[in-house]
């Protein structure tokens, strides 16, 4: 989910527990974690509200003075429903983050890596992937997402996903442009070159 910068912090301390979202349909899931802008949230409850039925109470909870400030900042289409999504921050280290930095593989974990990721490059729809991307992004670190997909003649928000799907397995990591390998990613194509 993304966040405004200004409401980091309070999201963080626990001041902001509650987002208000016009969406066609949701997003999120209850009892799901959810990475944000803000770190790592555990959703508690999703709930469709009607505009007139917000609380001054609940838009506080959401880092806004009242419910005419929360419903005039609420992007979306008018005609789309309004979720009411309380969450609680999760003041705890990223599994994902763990994973990363954990360069110390194994040679059964080089090969459930590749085993993992040769199943990726047979469900994909554009053929084999995913080495090419991991050697692309460690020749190229911080270069903007945009260029990458480009040189692989990909639209650049499914390049996106792909190269999530790489960070979910802590070989890479997202930079404030672009993306690096992680030592977990470095580790395992050195792995590989190695055989």
């Amino acid at each position: 989910m993304l966040f405004q910068q200004r409401f980091w912090e309070p999201i963080r301390t626990g001041a902001v527990t509650l987002t208000f979202r016009r969406w066609k349909r949701s997003q999120v899931v209850a009892d799901r974690v959810y990475r944000s802008s803000a770190g790592r949230l555990l959703v508690t409850s999703v709930d469709v509200v009607e505009a007139a039925a917000i609380t001054n109470a609940e838009a506080r909870r959401a880092g806004q003075p009242d419910a005419e400030a929360l419903l005039a900042d609420l992007r979306g289409s008018k005609g789309y429903p309004i979720y009411r999504i309380a969450f609680r921050y999760l003041d705890e280290p990223d599994p994902r983050d763990e994973l990363a930095n954990d360069a110390d593989l194994s040679a059964d974990d080089v090969d459930a890596i590749t085993k993992r990721l040769a199943r990726f490059d047979r469900a994909s729809t554009h053929g084999a992937w995913t080495l090419a991307y991991l050697e692309a992004i460690a020749a190229n670190p911080g270069r903007r997402a945009p260029d990458l997909a480009a040189s692989f003649e990909r639209e650049t928000q499914r390049f996106k996903t792909d190269v999530r799907k790489l960070k979910n397995l802590g070989l890479t990591e997202s930079l404030r442009i672009g993306y690096r390998l992680s030592p977990r990613g470095t580790a395992y194509l050195e792995a590989l070159r190695a055989d």
